[in-house]
């Protein structure tokens, strides 16, 4: 808190804080950045007047030559041949030796370049060393500051639980009377059977889902199913019954289908359903089975909004032809019919869209999450490794930046 408090000034117009070690770091990296910029444009126009110029040279020097043998040649039709022969393998020799020489001083000039080249990547490669050392540092540095603001947090934390429990206790209260609920479901008969946690999930999602409608529990050694979703009206009265059979096995049994239909005419209802894991032979998804509805656990929880919705719909269409028919003759006509069928199952597909898209959402917003994490790290990486650079270069003109320092260097200090 000193060192921080001793890092900054006020403003003597506007008494504004200002933090010296990040004026004197923007200030720093601006002018190094600037001149290195510069430096390394003066290098690279160097580097290209020194090419352009030995182009030229070779340019001039092919031109020249060809030249020179042109006249050679001309002069030769004119005198006589062995004379000529002679005075133009002297010319010819004497330019080549120019040429030489002159090619000689440029391959000088060319290995100069070649070793300001080496130069110049030698201590690319030393400034990356010393980047990949100095960020090594900083992540151990950062690790250690890491390790200490978790230490700080885990002890404000600890300062605030009182409050927090109290304010809990409240809450504590209120939920009691769930938890022992909760508790009498969990003494209930033996809970090792996958199928009675499956049967308890499926009752429990109905009670929450349709707080207006009854859901009976068959009791454990009665003969029956698992439970009856009574649905009723806002005034209370019954429309009709579901009745949910659960089964969590490796293999789809064909008798269960018997046995519910008989659970279902001895409780008088006329929609039954088996919620399984695993499907009959010749069929992938839900759907409808000798007038019976079968479904995984997960279609169950769409399936359940559209039975109840049909039967209301139903209910409510019979209630406005009284007197005009068996109303229970109608309802079972209609829900076994394949209209009804047609109609749950392009809402249930619709549900299983709605999913799959969440879905998708939820893998897309944690790649983006994860992405901007990463970005995250990078820019304290190359902060760091920027920090090193300039102190290296500037010493102790610059700033000692604590969250960047080891804690053994900031106490010899």
């Amino acid at each position: 808190m000193n060192e921080t408090a001793q890092a900054q000034i006020n403003c003597p117009k506007c008494g504004t804080p200002v933090d010296v070690n990040k004026v004197l770091y923007d200030k720093v990296q601006a002018e190094i950045g600037q001149q290195y910029e510069r430096t390394m444009e003066q290098e690279r126009e160097k580097l290209a007047d020194a090419q352009k110029k030995v182009d030229e040279q070779k340019k001039l020097l092919d031109d020249q030559v060809k030249t020179a043998v042109e006249q050679q040649l001309a002069k030769a039709k004119k005198e006589q041949e062995d004379s000529l022969r002679k005075s133009i393998r002297g010319e010819v020799e004497e330019s080549v030796t120019a040429m030489q020489k002159e090619l000689e001083e440029k391959s000088a000039q060319l290995k100069e370049l070649n070793q300001t080249r080496a130069a110049l990547a030698k201590a690319q490669r030393e400034k990356d060393e010393l980047a990949d050392k100095i960020n090594a540092e900083a992540e151990v540095k950062l690790n250690e500051l890491l390790k200490q603001e978790k230490a700080k947090i885990a002890k404000a934390e600890a300062d605030k639980q009182e409050l927090a429990i109290k304010e809990k206790d409240e809450l504590i209260k209120s939920l009691s009377a769930q938890m022992e609920d909760m508790k009498r479901r969990a003494e209930q008969g033996s809970m090792q059977s996958q199928g009675e946690v499956q049967e308890l999930a499926i009752e429990e999602w109905l009670r929450n889902a349709f707080p207006l409608d009854e859901v009976e529990e068959i009791s454990k050694g009665v003969r029956g199913g698992d439970c009856i979703h009574r649905v009723r009206d806002r005034a209370g009265h019954e429309l009709g019954a579901i009745y949910y059979e659960s089964k969590r096995t490796k293999h789809f049994q064909a008798p269960w289908i018997t046995k519910l239909k008989q659970d279902m005419q001895a409780a008088k209802t006329h929609i039954g359903v088996i919620v399984t894991e695993a499907m009959p032979d010749g069929m992938d998804r839900m759907g409808q089975r000798e007038g019976l509805w079968i479904c995984t656990y997960d279609e169950f929880k769409s399936l359940c909004y559209v039975l109840r919705e049909m039967i209301l719909q139903v209910g409510t269409a019979v209630a406005a032809q009284e007197n005009k028919g068996d109303k229970m003759a109608m309802l079972y006509n209609y829900l076994t019919g394949s209209e009804f069928a047609m109609h749950i199952e392009a809402i249930v597909g619709s549900f299983r869209k709605l999913k799959g898209d969440i879905a998708s959402e939820r893998r897309a917003y944690e790649r983006i999450w994860n992405e901007r994490e990463k970005n995250l790290d990078l820019v304290i990486s190359n902060t760091a490794q920027m920090y090193g650079s300039i102190k290296g270069i500037a010493g102790a003109a610059i700033a000692t930046v604590q969250s960047l320092e080891l804690p053994s260097s900031t106490q010899e200090e």
